[in-house]
């Protein structure tokens, strides 16, 4: 299992300050049930268990940053124990599957159906990455333009439903025919979006500063939609590989597992009551 989820998902296109691939388990060990989640959090672990997984597969590391300990008195220190107590296998995908072809945000254009997808920004020549369809983010054009403001009806339909929802930044009346996206923390590509000449670019975790900043450059339109909903996508496309290729039974895991839990919109001056 490890060596195909290598394969698919070398750990050696990983960014350098990452940390992926096999992080709990015994590389032998039989593996007949996976279980596909976004976040390691108790609540995921819990239903891994119940579903009888013999290892989880998240996209989000446990153990990004180093520590010094993993007792069972720390959060992350619980999981691990727990974990290894039931012989569950941890494997992470994160970086590395964000810029393999399919990874996270090929599924995540799936969800808007679009067309003749190419990275938002490709690997550095000469990097293990490197290749063909390989890169973060992907570019593509949508099937039907549509306005800012439908568009973000639309994604907030398409996506998977949180309280966060999507916001847009730009005139609600832009028409937009070609649009980026990328799974996760993407403000960090505005000056690729912009580059690229998309009409809107779709992320996650956007910022006061650059956002203001990008939009008053004449960048293109942003909807920022929760780090959890334009990855989860991704769970269902893993899923499937490891069905069909390997032919392991899987689980994908809908908890919601964005931090933000309440959204109020404020009320319309005519309005006696606030806007869902």
């Amino acid at each position: 299992m490890v060596a195909a989820l290598d394969r698919r998902y070398p750990p050696t296109w990983a960014e350098e300050w990452d940390r992926v691939g096999l992080v709990l388990g015994e590389p032998e060990t039989r593996v007949r049930r996976v279980a596909c989640v976004v976040d390691v959090v108790p609540e995921t672990v819990a239903e891994a268990l119940a579903a009888g997984a013999d290892m989880i597969v998240a996209h989000h590391p446990l153990l990004l940053r180093g520590v010094s300990s993993v007792a069972a008195t720390t959060y992350k220190g619980r999981i691990v124990h727990r974990l290894i107590k039931a012989d569950v296998a941890l494997y992470v995908a994160h970086t590395n599957a964000d810029v393999a072809d399919p990874g996270v945000s090929d599924a995540l254009a799936a969800r808007f159906g679009l067309t003749g997808l190419r990275p938002l920004h490709p690997p550095r020549p000469g990097s293990p990455a490197a290749g063909p369809g390989r890169g973060i983010g992907r570019i593509g054009e949508l099937p039907t333009p549509l306005t800012l403001a439908e568009l973000t009806r639309h994604a907030a339909a398409v996506l998977p439903v949180t309280a966060w929802g999507v916001r847009a930044a730009g005139d609600p009346g832009r028409m937009v025919r070609t649009l980026a996206v990328s799974g996760g923390s993407g403000d960090s590509f505005l000056a690729e979006a912009t580059a690229a000449g998309v009409d809107a670019f779709l992320t996650a975790d956007l910022r006061h500063h650059p956002a203001g900043e990008h939009l008053a450059a004449g960048g293109p339109a942003l909807l920022d939609a929760a780090h959890w909903a334009t990855e989860r996508p991704w769970l269902d496309d893993l899923a499937a590989h490891l069905r069909d290729e390997l032919g392991v039974e899987t689980t994908v895991s809908d908890l919601d597992t964005d931090p933000w839990t309440v959204h109020a919109a404020a009320p319309r001056p005519d309005d006696k009551e606030p806007r869902p």
